[in-house]
């Protein structure tokens, strides 16, 4: 961005200067080879070994509006000798120039600017004269009526063609030009890098020598609130190595702004939360599975309940990069788990726009909204772990979020010494999830059971199903029990369940917590030391989220 700065301060300057009669010093000895497209679809190649007047210019550019009929003039007077072009900067621009004045020369289409920043414009209309050697005669930016008319003599010169019969005094002394397209600052980015060679393309913010890059980004409101690590070009490319994948690769658009995350924009996000290199196809995973239809990043984070995305890991990457399965696998102290779910989160919201207060509107909150994500600990899992489950292979590392609630409580039952006890104790406890009273549940929630916990249910041999068909019987209410009343206005309302006038037998039957025992998802995780299980309850509306597993590709 600097130097696109600096060449609009030159250009600014030159605008408004004089300069000599044939314009200024060729900067460019050998100008650059091309080949585009006129608006009849014909290639153009340059050079041709023939003369040549590059004439650039764009639409919204008063004076080149005020240049093409000279322009247009010159091609027909030495057009059969030389190639008289003019080099448009906007496709529909373009055309629209060709129908204004009826333009029998040329129109050749740059609308990605290539040509015109290899040929260094800075101001447009800028006219480029070159011998049938190759070689830059001369240059005119604007337009300077004694430039103008130098120019034309030369053209005379070198076709050996009449000049036409132009009344010079008839137009302006001088007239500034406007900046080029290819200067402007995320245009120029892209082009430069695209000619080093770079990875990179997104727009690059200089900050002056005195500024502080960590109160730059507060002030920018591209932090969570706490500091995160400036993402330069250099930490990017380092945090690119952790992929296979092109920096440019749009992995998700992402609501509510439906911004493109590319690769390189999702690895700066991840440069941010002070994610390593190797973390990086897991935020990617994530990234791709929140933005799908079915989990709707956008509800998640708009909904003034307390949602956000909970990140499970399971499969091999887990061990590769060091993630914590064990103690305090739901709190701090593990840098893979901690900065995987805050460079999901930054990017949701620097990209997305999630901002609270913004699109951002959870009444409540908690400390779960900076990040939750965890790995599975599938070795002190009695039964198949999430990814196996969900219809992957064991090998394979696997990513799933759930739109949960972002604070999970624990049910603590240190008695229980069999699967159908402790199962009870589960479910009674899952009973508060939205309400007590509020069953027919339908959103997903999340169980995370402690080794100890899991051990019990493992020792009798119960499956996921047992467990679940337990929560439902234990959970089961008369639904009298159930309605709302002046006494506690929540409760299951006899609509929910289809019944208009409930009768006495609808009055006694029983209804579990849960519409469908499927919605209960059931990992394991945890210190070997204590008897307690987690519970993430669901977002209340199952019909607009439900929870995405995507396969991690790692390199």
């Amino acid at each position: 961005m600097l130097r696109a700065l600096l060449r609009t301060n030159f250009q600014l300057r030159r605008a408004h200067g004089k300069i000599s009669a044939v314009g200024k010093t060729p900067s460019l000895k050998s100008p650059p080879s091309f080949a585009l497209l006129d608006a009849t679809g014909r290639e153009r190649s340059f050079p041709s070994g023939c003369p040549a007047m590059l004439c650039f210019v764009k639409e919204d550019c008063p004076t080149c509006d005020f240049s093409l009929p000279l322009i247009d003039g010159a091609f027909r007077a030495f057009g059969e000798t030389a190639d008289i072009w003019a080099i448009g900067q906007e496709r529909e621009g373009n055309l629209k120039l060709v129908a204004r004045h009826k333009l029998g020369l040329p129109m050749l289409d740059d609308s990605a600017l290539r040509v015109s920043y290899g040929f260094e414009i800075e101001i447009v209309p800028t006219i480029v004269l070159v011998g049938a050697d190759g070689a830059e005669l001369c240059r005119l930016e604007g337009f300077v009526r004694d430039e103008w008319r130098g120019l034309f003599a030369k053209l005379a010169e070198i076709t050996d063609k009449a000049a036409p019969a132009l009344d010079w005094g008839a137009y302006p002394a001088w007239r500034a030009g406007c900046g080029s397209k290819s200067l402007e600052p995320q245009a120029a980015q892209q082009l430069e890098a695209e000619a080093s060679g770079s990875r990179l393309r997104a727009r690059r913010i200089e900050l002056g020598s005195a500024e502080d890059p960590f109160e730059f980004m507060f002030e920018r409101g591209l932090t969570d609130g706490l500091p995160v690590i400036p993402p330069t070009p250099e930490r990017i490319l380092a945090m690119l190595q952790g992929t296979r994948r092109d920096p440019q690769e749009v992995v998700a658009i992402v609501p509510p702004n439906m911004a493109p995350a590319t690769v390189e924009k999702i690895a700066a996000n991840a440069v941010m939360a002070g994610c390593k290199p190797e973390y990086l196809p897991v935020v990617l995973a994530a990234l791709e599975a929140v933005c799908t239809p079915e989990f709707n990043i956008h509800g998640v984070m708009a909904t003034t309940w307390g949602a956000t995305p909970v990140i499970v890991v399971n499969g091999p990457v887990r061990h590769k990069i060091g993630m914590n399965m064990g103690r305090m696998v739901l709190g701090y102290g593990n840098r893979a788990n901690a900065t995987i779910g805050r460079a999901l989160k930054l990017a949701i919201r620097n990209l997305g726009g999630a901002r609270p207060g913004e699109v951002e509107q959870t009444a409540l909150g908690s400390a779960g909204k900076y990040t939750t994500c965890f790995a599975e600990w599938e070795e002190r899992n009695p039964w198949q772990p999430l990814h196996v489950e969900r219809g992957f292979k064991r090998e394979q590392s696997v990513v799933t979020v759930f739109p949960v609630e972002s604070g999970s409580r624990q049910v603590w039952d240190q008695t229980s010494r069999n699967a159908r006890s402790l199962a009870a104790s589960l479910g009674l406890g899952l009973e508060a999830c939205g309400h007590p009273k509020a069953h027919n549940y339908e959103p997903e929630v999340l169980i995370v059971v402690a080794p100890e916990h899991a051990a019990t249910f493992g020792r009798d041999g119960w499956t996921k199903a047992q467990v679940r068909e337990r929560i439902q019987e234990v959970t089961a209410r008369p639904l009298a029990k159930l309605l709302p009343s002046s006494e506690c206005a929540v409760g299951t309302p006899p609509a929910s369940l289809g019944i208009k006038e409930p009768t006495a037998a609808d009055l006694a039957r029983l209804i579990p917590k849960f519409r469908r025992p499927e919605s209960i998802n059931i990992v394991v995780a945890g210190g070997e030391a204590g008897k307690f299980t987690a519970i993430f309850a669901g977002w209340y509306d199952p019909a607009a989220a439900r929870s995405v597993s995507r396969l991690i590709e790692e390199v």
